[in-house]
């Protein structure tokens, strides 16, 4: 599944709860989520990085 800012345009509380329902369907269903994001903090929070940055990609 492809989330585009899943988090952008909420508030604090409503995002973290998007985060953990993303985070519970994807180990009940194994299922594999790419988040797009500018947010640090979400991003921090997933199990790997994909950074572009001036047209280079790196992982983390």
């Amino acid at each position: 599944m492809l989330g585009d800012e899943p988090t952008g345009n909420l508030d604090t509380k409503t995002g973290d709860m998007i985060y953990e329902l993303l985070r519970q369907l994807n180990k009940e269903y194994t299922q594999t989520f790419i988040v797009v994001t500018h947010s640090e903090d979400l991003a921090s929070k997933a199990d790997k990085i994909i950074r572009l940055v001036d047209g280079k990609i790196t992982v983390q």
